[in-house]
């Protein structure tokens, strides 16, 4: 397996509130572990929920040696969403803070993932790009009840409310998801400084170049930012190799 990861403050904020977690080698008893995580609020709040989350859950994922990977994450994310909660509760510089998680770990050929918020994981296979979690947003709850169209204007202009996050309530779920991989997919972990930037096909276009993990994070983080970097941009891309080791 191999792995790249990294994040960029974008070409309007002055601070970066994205965090991930990238690594390859086994964590705990998970085989690997990624995190991507965006957190919201004013001051300092944002980025310190993010980067307490994601840190957090890597320690958490670390101590643990038994347990499957959706197991770990849940009870990971429960401890840790209540002491973010507590703390928002105690400082009020921290108050109305809170972060979107995805999270994605690799066993064998199974991938899961868990996602609570907007940040998002997707599969490229055969030269596509298919989202495998589903955003915690209002216009997705719309669209489930058929009464949105998704891409549609309403649609761009509301996206960015989100209807579940980290931190902002005493307890939280996330979604789990499995897929069964196949030898030449990649996986993509960002937040939404990415995909509200790039159509789906041009994330894919650059997946499908040739080069390294590296290079494919850096270009897609440069169109992001040529097409105006108007938010933190976290991605990690994944190449699940069976029987490959790589590291970030």
């Amino acid at each position: 397996m191999r792995a790249y990861g990294m994040t960029d403050v974008g070409m309007v904020r002055d601070r970066n509130q994205d965090y991930i977690y990238c690594s390859s080698d086994p964590v705990g008893g998970l085989d690997n572990l990624f995190l991507v995580a965006d957190g919201m609020g004013g001051h300092r709040a944002g980025d310190y929920a993010s980067r307490f989350l994601v840190e957090g859950l890597a320690a958490y994922a670390g101590r643990r040696e038994d347990g499957t990977a959706v197991q770990v994450i849940q009870e990971g994310l429960r401890q840790i969403n209540g002491k973010l909660y507590e703390a928002s509760l105690k400082n009020s510089t921290l108050h109305g803070m809170g972060t979107t998680l995805v999270a994605a770990s690799v066993e064998g050929n199974t991938l899961y993932a868990a996602n609570v918020g907007d940040s998002r994981l997707y599969l490229f296979r055969d030269k596509r790009l298919f989202q495998i979690t589903r955003d915690h947003s209002y216009v997705e709850e719309l669209v489930a009840l058929g009464q949105m169209e998704r891409n549609s204007r309403d649609y761009q202009r509301k996206k960015n409310i989100i209807t579940r996050a980290i931190g902002v309530a005493e307890h939280v779920e996330a979604d789990f998801f499995e897929e069964e991989l196949l030898p030449e997919d990649l996986i993509l972990m960002c937040s939404d400084g990415l995909c509200n930037m790039l159509e789906d096909e041009e994330t894919a276009a650059v997946l499908g170049q040739r080069g390294s993990l590296k290079q494919k994070t850096e270009r897609l983080i440069s169109q992001a930012n040529d097409r105006g970097g108007y938010d933190n941009i976290a991605v990690i891309v994944i190449d699940p190799q069976i029987g490959e080791v790589g590291s970030c």
